[in-house]
């Protein structure tokens, strides 16, 4: 699956879904995503998490960019 970069932000300072994805519970998927690091090209592997907002579950693979920096993807549409 391919994985594109969505945003990045301060520990528990994120909007992601448009909802500050902090302060939802994420639940690990099991699955990882391979991604290259937005900035300096470099690959990672991050997990990959669910969270139900609305009703709706919605996937996304996040870690830590840097202390307190995290990084956010969401699957590519085909």
């Amino acid at each position: 699956m391919t994985w594109n970069f969505e945003t990045s932000g301060l520990d528990g300072q994120c909007d992601l879904f448009g909802v500050n994805i902090f302060q939802h519970p994420w639940h690990r998927t099991g699955e990882v995503a391979h991604v290259l690091d937005p900035h300096y090209g470099q690959p990672r592997v991050l997990p990959v998490y669910q969270v139900v907002l609305q009703g709706r579950a919605q996937r996304f693979a996040a870690g830590e960019f840097s202390n307190g920096v995290w990084g956010f993807y969401l699957p590519a549409r085909p």
